[in-house]
């Protein structure tokens, strides 16, 4: 990006479940409240310990841009102010890791699990990017019937390209597919648009200096240095190839069936663990942007993960066939 003379600014909304602790101190996936979207107190049990993390993080000087209650009860939401590049990536490591240290102190558990507890919202890590040249933001086009570049299309378009073969480190844990294949407020067809919160990706309604590109597929558990570093490489590997993410959806397509999509040209992410692993595996840009012998052991590891949660007999699997067989 620096020999291209662009400069990327990154802001992440992080989502997260606050549970109770039992008598020894573990977690578990109990809460006692019942607030939705944006409720605020006394409804929302948990305003305070989200004030108390604001306060604390703005001792440390770590600037929070905004905070409210998630979609369900328990979760809670978390915007973090743009920071340049890798220092975006080491402010949300010390929210996370003051998140977690001040939920303790209130006698909870702060999980940043992509899905912890089933019927209930999946957890996010909503990434805004912006790209500059000069101090120009060059995803920003005033003459665009919508206000975009040719480079921010390119750019989505790289993401769209090689989004299957990031998915084993944006998305990087058995749990991560849970998510993504609720259908609830996560996405999976790899589409975007300006207009519908889920999609993979999307364009919030600022334009001019202040367009951005929102990416609504990562978790929080991903490891934000690879998320990032991964996701510069193939938005630039986009505008550099001219790779044309398509027209714009207009709607979700959750009710056509697989066929349709195909017929459409509209792919979907990884269904599983395994797949995303082996998407990785097969995907010669993303070993050139994180190396062979990396992607060979992260791929060994993350089967490993797969086959480890393939051996194990939940509950759902007794209650549903021991008795019917």
């Amino acid at each position: 990006a620096e020999k291209m003379g662009l400069d990327f600014d990154f802001d992440f909304q992080c989502e997260f479940y606050l549970f109770h602790t039992d008598d020894d101190g573990r977690p578990t996936t109990v809460t006692h409240e019942v607030a939705g979207y944006y409720d605020a107190g006394p409804i929302d049990l948990a305003e305070g310990v989200r004030r108390d993390m604001v306060l604390s993080l703005e001792e440390a000087g770590f600037a929070v841009e905004s905070t409210h209650h998630g979609l369900t009860a328990g979760q809670h939401s978390f915007v973090l102010p743009a920071r340049r590049g890798i220092e975006a990536a080491d402010y949300l490591q010390t929210f996370k890791a003051a998140v977690k240290r001040i939920a303790k102190r209130h006698g909870l558990h702060a999980t940043f699990m992509p899905k912890p507890k089933a019927g209930t919202a999946g957890s996010g890590m909503h990434i805004n990017i912006s790209l500059f040249q000069d101090g120009k933001n060059i995803f920003s086009d005033s003459e665009a019937e919508d206000g975009l570049s040719q480079e921010a299309k390119w750019f989505m378009g790289g993401i769209m390209a090689h989004v299957k073969g990031m998915c084993a480190v944006t998305n990087p844990l058995v749990n991560s597919y849970k998510r993504l294949t609720s259908g609830c407020d996560a996405p999976r067809d790899i589409i975007w648009t300006t207009k519908n919160h889920n999609t993979l990706l999307r364009i919030p309604f600022m334009r001019g200096e202040d367009t951005r590109i929102e990416l609504r597929f990562p978790d929080p558990s991903a490891n934000a240095y690879l998320t990032i570093a991964l996701c510069m490489a193939a938005g630039l590997d986009g505008i550099a190839k001219h790779l044309d993410p398509g027209a714009e959806s207009a709607r979700l397509f959750a009710s056509r069936t697989e066929a349709e999509k195909a017929a459409a040209g509209i792919d979907h992410l990884p269904d599983t663990l395994r797949e995303a692993a082996t998407f990785m595996e097969e995907d010669s840009f993303v070993k050139m942007v994180l190396g062979q012998e990396f992607v060979d052991l992260y791929v060994e590891a993350k089967k490993a993960e797969w086959n480890e949660y393939m051996s194990q007999v939940s509950e759902w699997e007794v209650d549903k066939y021991l008795y019917r067989t």
